[in-house]
């Protein structure tokens, strides 16, 4: 398989989380080439699964590999930019889903002796979505799934290395949106009104103070006010509506947990004072922390090893969410980070392009991690 063709494809495919339609159409025909035990699709997502059975008994692994872009406009000029207007593979998707295709080509070329081995191609990643229409499709349940392992590319660390750690390695993340609806009024009598401003003031300042952000600290968690709107430019209306919106990750599930519930009686203390004013709360967009297992970890660097990669040690977790994170939180196993380059833009920056050299080295370390737990 010609690695970098293959990526430069799917990076001018191209697609938005939850609409990957032609991107797994073409993972679906390259894979028939690879003559998986089963193809498994899916009636309400995108997410394939590609089971290799020996026939014998043994463990059974799943190796994840996501395939959806995200919201940023190609800028690159590229032969092979994004055709998807507004969306395009600045976290390095098409790289991890070629990676996986890859895997899928040595276990047709090598085929395992013993157990199984899933190769789980997700969509809707970066929305927080694919993993949990997965487990929640119950397809699962059909197998005792030993470990899980998945792998995302790190700019700013070396070209081909593996960084990775024990227990949380990417924080635990929700999205929520606040609307304050109260009542609009002329402009020269805001009295008569019900204005959201002094809720919305105190609301943020209360969110904000909440932050406790050195990294080396077990209770880091970080709230960030990503959009405040209040009223509308229409100059005579004293304002009666307003939405606030905030991200907030945490080292783990249980700060994430705490600060949801911190949120909600804020909001609800603060509507309060202001008669007739009210409020709805939406979270969305949650990835669970990912926590890697002290076994799984010590397979991710007798892979590194085996290839003669360097290994580098993370002393402290990714503050950015994963949708991976939700398979650890079921099932034993790691993400691990493959370098991309110490002078490669970072992740959703709109000069970022997977390095197609390091397809090969995820290739090797998912082969090894397949052997090594089998």
């Amino acid at each position: 398989m010609n690695y970098p063709e293959i990526r430069q494809h799917f990076h001018s495919l191209a697609e938005a989380s939850g609409l990957e339609e032609k991107t797994s159409a073409a993972i679906l025909h390259l894979l028939r080439d690879f003559a998986p035990t089963q193809i498994h699709t899916f009636p309400d997502n995108h997410n394939i699964i590609a089971i290799y059975d020996s026939g014998a008994e043994g463990p059974t692994l799943l190796l994840r590999g996501d395939m959806d872009a995200v919201g940023v406009d190609e800028h690159l000029i590229l032969p092979y930019s994004s055709k998807t207007p507004g969306y395009a593979h600045k976290c390095g998707h098409d790289g991890h889903t070629t990676i996986l295709l890859g895997v899928a080509e040595q276990l047709h070329l090598h085929p395992i002796q013993k157990g199984k081995v899933l190769l789980f191609f997700q969509a809707a990643e970066e929305t927080g979505q694919g993993c949990g229409q997965l487990i929640q499709s119950g397809f699962l349940q059909s197998y005792h799934i030993n470990m899980v392992f998945a792998l995302h590319n790190i700019p700013g660390i070396p070209l081909h290395s593996i960084t990775c750690r024990a227990g949380s390695f990417t924080c635990a993340v929700i999205s929520c949106e606040i609307k304050l609806d109260g009542q609009t009024s002329h402009a020269a009598e805001p009295e008569k009104g019900i204005s959201p401003f002094r809720a919305a003031t105190s609301i943020t300042e209360q969110l904000l103070a909440l932050n406790h952000p050195r990294l080396t600290d077990d209770n880091y968690q970080i709230v960030t006010l990503v959009e405040s709107h209040i009223g509308e430019t229409a100059y005579g209306v004293s304002a009666g509506h307003g939405v606030l919106r905030f991200t907030m990750r945490a080292k783990s599930e249980t700060l994430l947990q705490g600060l949801k519930s911190d949120t909600e009686r804020i909001v609800r203390t603060e509507v309060a004072k202001t008669p007739g004013l009210s409020h709805e709360i939406r979270w969305l967009e949650y990835f669970a922390g990912g926590q890697n297992s002290a076994e799984a970890v010590d397979i991710v660097q007798q892979a590194a090893a085996e290839n003669e990669l360097t290994y580098i040690e993370k002393d402290v977790p990714f503050t950015w969410g994963e949708d991976f994170g939700l398979l650890t939180q079921h099932y034993p196993g790691a993400l691990f980070g493959l370098g991309s380059g110490t002078n490669t833009p970072p992740l959703h920056h709109q000069d970022f392009d997977f390095p197609d050299e390091i397809i090969e080295t995820g290739v090797k370390m998912m082969v090894s991690i397949s052997k090594l737990v089998n």
